[in-house]
């Protein structure tokens, strides 16, 4: 008997970081009337509650033992976006910095941190009409995904735009800085032994380098049209 499959679609899109992801999931989600899930944010949460109680990422005992007690949640924002708990407390802008995305970046190779989100998002995506972003979406989430999309980008054009967004934010950035950032962030996701970030055989991909996100979000929502 073939698997039950969800009447309304499941979006992955999957890419480094900096492509942006989350922001043109967003802006489909609401266009095509499906729910958000962040799932980046997930391992931002992580990694956050690990630098808060100075939990070392690379020891796999205490990681267990910190999702083990933790809980993360995600809440809609009624904007397409999502609100970020960690044990009840909302930490949605403490986790937007470099700092705890280089922290999402090694939890994230620990086994137990993805095994304990991996049920969560696989639970909340499970009756469809739902898009998700990450690394590994399309290759271990959900990889009977309806519509697969690998988003890219230039490394330095990644770059500018986090620079050009801390800039807007009135905070001090260093171009050259970020840029180094987004490249070891994209060796250690690209060369990590669990879920690195590859490319599925069957997803789309989206090259945003020289694209506006209008165009972008257009283009994905064709190709959701489409199937």
């Amino acid at each position: 008997m073939p698997p039950h499959k969800p009447p309304a679609p499941v979006v992955a899109i999957d890419g480094p970081s900096g492509a942006g992801k989350s922001t043109v999931a967003r802006a489909v989600a609401r266009a095509m009337g499906l729910l958000y899930l962040d799932t980046g944010a997930l391992y931002r949460a992580i990694g956050w509650k690990a630098g808060e109680t100075g939990t070392d990422p690379a020891d796999a005992a205490a990681m267990a033992a910190l999702c083990a007690r933790v809980s993360v949640t995600l809440q809609a924002d009624g904007a397409g976006g999502n609100r970020v708990l960690v044990d009840g407390e909302d930490v949605t802008d403490r986790i937007r910095t470099q700092a705890v995305a280089a922290l999402a970046s090694a939890v994230s190779a620990q086994p137990c941190v993805r095994r304990a989100l991996l049920d969560l998002q696989r639970g909340m995506g499970r009756h469809g009409g739902v898009i998700l972003d990450g690394r590994d979406i399309g290759t271990v989430v959900f990889p009977d995904a309806d519509v697969k999309i690998f988003l890219d980008a230039d490394p330095a054009e990644r770059a500018r735009r986090r620079y050009d967004e801390l800039v807007a934010k009135g905070q001090a950035a260093d171009f050259q800085q970020i840029l180094a950032e987004v490249n070891a962030r994209d060796h250690a996701d690209r060369t990590r032994p669990i879920a690195p970030l590859i490319q599925a055989p069957d997803a789309r991909v989206v090259d945003t380098t020289a694209m506006s996100a209008d165009e972008v979000i257009a283009r994905i929502c064709a190709m959701i049209r489409n199937g």
